[in-house]
C-alpha cells in the first residue's frame, strides 16, 4: 500500500532572473502539486515564470504553465493546481527580481 505524506515541497527564494529548480520528484515517487504560493517581499511588481520538467528534461517553451506573470510590490497569489507529477519530475522557477519568494505545497506518494 502506498504512504502518502503531505507537505511543503519546497521553499525558495531565487537569484533575479536565473531559472532555478524548486521541486524534484524523488525516484519511486508520485507527488500531487495543490497549491503554489508566489510572495513579491518588495514594493517593486516583479513577473514570475513556472515550468514543469517531465524527468528533469532541459528547460524548454512547451514545459511552462505561467510565464512573464505580473505580481504588485507587497503582494502574494496562491495558486491552486493540483498537478499530478511523476518520478524525476521538476519543478521549475524563475523571477524577474530577487525579491520573489515560491512556496510549493502537496503530498507525496511512494
Amino acid at each position: 500500500m502506498a504512504t502518502t505524506t503531505y507537505k511543503v515541497l519546497g521553499q525558495l527564494n531565487p537569484s533575479a532572473t536565473t531559472a532555478t529548480d524548486l521541486y524534484a520528484v524523488p525516484s519511486a515517487t508520485q507527488t500531487v502539486l495543490s497549491t503554489l504560493v508566489i510572495a513579491n517581499t518588495s514594493s517593486t511588481a516583479a513577473t514570475y515564470n513556472i515550468a514543469v520538467r517531465v524527468a528533469g528534461a532541459t528547460l524548454a517553451t512547451k514545459q511552462y504553465i505561467a510565464y512573464g506573470v505580473p505580481l504588485s510590490g507587497n503582494d502574494s497569489t496562491a495558486l491552486t493546481l493540483g498537478i499530478s507529477l511523476g518520478a524525476l519530475d521538476v519543478i521549475t522557477v524563475y523571477s524577474s527580481t530577487a525579491n520573489l519568494v515560491f512556496t510549493a505545497f502537496g503530498s507525496e506518494l511512494s
